[in-house]
């Protein structure tokens, strides 16, 4: 089995780098002004991903903060995940020819999944889709709305379509440090075909050992955000015990 992938996560907000409470907007906290000084300690700490997100354009609908996204491609050589207001053709291959490695397309996986399915057929292994949820229901625009549809009926509909992974974030704890929902989580990676990263609430030590119990030994890894920046997650201590499993 390929080894657990830890992404530690740079939200992007007004070119600064933040966290989110609950994806609210207005609690967000400033954890470094600049993003990509952010990016090239994680990859000196050791991690082999990062994972991006254009906050502002999840809400705005296209690409906001390309210009600090573009910094950390400059600046990194691991490879970067982005999502956030991707929801074209176009913009997914501007992304891809600037040196992201992997699309995440989230509301457009609701709202125009043809498409999703064209950029995977297209870009084959380079495409996530990004299912953020309440209650395991999806929300898009940022979080802004949440729609009628369960999370595992979408995933549904890329599993044959050339999709390379699906993040599954739990809303009501993302930014909150209250531990993953591992339980959906693992639900989620039993009811498809496709890998699956967890997101949403990771807090410790204890929260990376779940991630290496033999339950979730379909999950490709899992997104890390405010334990990092705080210091409640020792990111060489998580990296070791990746290693170590």
């Amino acid at each position: 089995m390929a080894s657990v992938i830890l992404f530690p996560a740079i939200d992007l907000k007004d070119g600064l780098a933040v966290r989110l409470e609950q994806g609210d907007m207005a609690r967000a906290t400033v954890f470094n002004r600049d993003p990509a000084a952010q990016a090239a300690e994680f990859e000196t700490l050791g991690f082999r991903y990062l994972h991006l997100v254009d906050l502002d354009g999840a809400f705005a609908g296209k690409p906001v903060n390309a210009a600090a996204v573009e910094r950390i491609l400059e600046t990194v050589s691991i490879p970067v995940q982005l999502g956030g207001g991707i929801r074209d053709l176009r913009t997914v291959e501007a992304w891809l020819e600037k040196g992201v490695t992997r699309v995440i397309l989230g509301t457009a996986a609701v709202r125009d999944p043809d498409f999703v399915k064209q950029a995977a057929k297209a870009h084959p292994g380079r495409i996530v889709v990004g299912l953020d949820a309440r209650d395991g229901r999806v929300a898009v625009e940022g979080w802004a709305e949440t729609s009628d549809i369960a999370a595992v009926d979408i995933a549904k509909r890329f599993e044959d379509a050339g999709v390379c992974a699906i993040i599954y974030t739990d809303i009501a704890r993302d930014g909150l440090l209250k531990g993953l929902n591992l339980d959906a989580t693992v639900a989620l990676s039993e009811a498809v075909n496709l890998p699956v990263i967890a997101s949403g609430g990771l807090a410790s030590l204890a929260d990376i050992e779940a991630l290496l119990t033999p339950r979730a030994k379909k999950l490709q890894g899992a997104i890390t955000g405010r334990a990092l920046y705080d210091g409640r997650l020792d990111a060489r201590e998580a990296l070791a015990l990746v290693a170590g499993r």
